[in-house]
């Protein structure tokens, strides 16, 4: 017995979707999503429906070329749990047999004497017509009739076949099928090639449209320059989000950090941050305008300010030794950055409110030193601003570089506020602070070679886990020479760094207290010999200052400094 799937044809299906901006990445999973169901209900409906051989002598007795009365016949699902079922109808007559009618028949499987095959069973020779049925595809092709019931004779095989049943061959059958299996991988082909055309119609639009407008609006006013002629020359460090390059405009050395299309929004924060109303100061890096440039394949944000020859804090540091009045200079201008950046700035007549800002990703590489050994502050990209009345939300978890994250950070238990984001930087202002130390030729013997904090211990990458282990379950700290201790000046510095990256955040310094610790080093310990005789004999010695004013003498044997204390930030 023959059997055959067929599969039946649905209707094409059009989805409009839209398309992502940087990838078709959604519209091919829509597409999958469409087509697989689809499949699945062909699949189903071939199941379900099924094919028989389709014959009517009354037809073909009418129509002289014989078309319309045999062929296929589809089966529709039956009601009542009744089944499909194909069936032969035929006439017995004189030991001969007609062939009266084929097709399908809905109807009880129990009718049929065997289910897989059309078979007549009865005994009586002298019924005229007979009857049977089956139930699988084209199982009514063939009928099977007991010899015992008769035999037809060479008469009658002629009259059984003399309406020929035009039938689906196996070739037509395979055809068929490779169709149907094909059809859904031929289609999901030709959709994703005319997405990929719609893709790229529709990148090389938002390109045309870029040079005069954004989809996501800049804060105004935004100094989007005007694409300057501007020549970039080297590239000095790669970060995060970026290649700073050294650049030219108008033959003037400027830096230009360059942020890929997918780091769109840090070029944004930036922007945001630098644009903040009475953000300008000496020690926060000189913002002097952003452009949008690229091709139509890729586009790229640049934010362009003062170029700093003498490069990052990190870079400084591996290549020299700093003085003690490099120190204090470098500290000092540091201090004034972070106070400058955390404090509320009222509205003048001149300027709005400033908010508070915590950078939130404060190293050596973010510190860029100035040509007269004085520091600003850069790189905003995660900087996170505490506008009056606004919640900061709790979207701001384990962000930075892991290196410098504060115990809090590190646990993941930071309180989602103003203070405890400000006490997190104030942390990793410590460990600036000690490598800036670690440095210093003003101490007696050799200095070591520059080392990032906790690099003895973690290594230069560490995990997460490494900087939990260490920071938070263990309480290690960057370790302070004994030979520091011997500099009045240094060792009071160092009581200063402790008390940055206490375990506590509530019991950190701020960074008003810290520049204020620093201007009265200025006094009690300057940066230079010479000026620190001088400079105490005009220091009045009262009982209030007593303990921080004494003779050459002691000075000689470096008695310990007493510096200002802060309650809290």
């Amino acid at each position: 017995m023959l059997l055959i799937s067929a599969k039946k044809t649905s209707s094409s299906v059009q989805a409009t979707m839209p398309l992502h901006k940087h990838s078709v990445s959604y519209f091919l999973i829509a597409v999958h999503l469409i087509l697989c169901p689809c499949y699945g209900l062909t699949s189903i409906n071939a199941t379900n429906d099924m094919l028989c051989e389709k014959y009517n002598e009354t037809m073909c007795a009418s129509n002289s070329n014989g078309e319309g009365c045999n062929g296929t016949e589809e089966c529709k699902p039956g009601e009542n749990e009744k089944g499909n079922l194909c069936y032969v109808l035929w006439q017995n007559n004189s030991r001969s047999f007609t062939i009266k009618l084929k097709g399908c028949w809905v109807g009880s499987h129990d009718a049929c004497s065997n289910r897989n095959r059309c078979m007549e069973t009865r005994r009586e020779p002298n019924v005229q017509l007979l009857f049977c049925c089956c139930e699988g595809s084209m199982c009514n092709r063939k009928m099977a009739i007991p010899s015992n019931v008769f035999a037809p004779t060479p008469a009658a095989a002629k009259t059984s076949t003399a309406a020929p049943i035009r039938m689906a061959s196996s070739s037509r059958q395979i055809r068929n099928i490779l169709l149907f299996t094909m059809l859904p991988f031929i289609t999901i082909t030709v959709v994703v090639a005319i997405g990929y055309w719609v893709y790229r119609r529709h990148k090389m639009a938002l390109f045309n449209e870029l040079p005069t407008t954004d989809p996501s609006p800049l804060p105004p006013p935004s100094p989007l320059l005007g694409l300057r002629p501007i020549q970039l020359l080297e590239v000095k460090a790669q970060g995060r989000f970026g290649a700073v390059w050294k650049a030219l405009i108008n033959n003037e050395p400027v830096a230009v950090k360059i942020f890929p299309h997918q780091d769109k929004n840090s070029w944004l924060v930036e922007q945001e941050i630098y644009m903040l109303p009475q953000m300008k100061h000496d020690n926060i890096l000189n913002f002097m305008g952003v452009e949008r440039r690229g091709d139509q394949f890729q586009v790229e944000y640049w934010l362009i300010s003062s170029y700093h020859e003498k490069g990052s804090l990190y870079d400084f540091l591996k290549a020299n030794l700093v003085s003690w009045g490099e120190v204090l200079s470098i500290a000092d201008s540091i201090s004034k950055g972070l106070m400058h950046l955390h404090e509320e700035l009222p509205a003048t007549k001149g300027e709005k409110y400033k908010p508070a800002v915590a950078h939130r990703d404060f190293k050596s590489k973010n510190v860029l030193i100035k040509s007269d050994m004085s520091a600003c502050i850069a790189d905003f990209g995660l900087a996170l601003v505490f506008y009056q009345g606004k919640p900061t939300g709790e979207t701001h978890g384990q962000v930075g570089t892991r290196r410098y994250m504060a115990p809090e950070v590190l646990e993941g238990a930071i309180n989602f506020n103003r203070d405890a984001f400000l006490r997190i930087d104030m942390y990793a202002c410590g460990l600036v602070l000690w490598e800036l130390l670690s440095r210093c030729s003003a101490v007696e013997g050799p200095v070591d070679q520059y080392m990032l904090p906790f690099e003895d211990t973690v290594g230069q990458h560490p995990t997460l886990e490494d900087m939990q282990e260490v920071v938070s379950q263990k309480k290690i700290r960057p370790q302070f020479k004994e030979v520091w201790r011997k500099h009045p000046g240094i060792s009071a510095l160092c009581d200063t760094i402790e008390e940055c990256w206490d375990q506590d955040a509530e019991a950190r310094l701020s960074a008003s207290c810290i520049q204020e610790r620093l201007t009265f080093l200025y006094k009690t310990q300057p940066p230079y010999p010479e000026t620190q005789m001088s400079m105490l004999k005009e220091i009045s010695c009262s009982t209030a200052t007593s303990n921080l004013c004494p003779d050459a003498a002691s000075m000689s044997k470096s008695q310990p400094v007493l510096l200002p204390k802060e309650s809290s930030i």
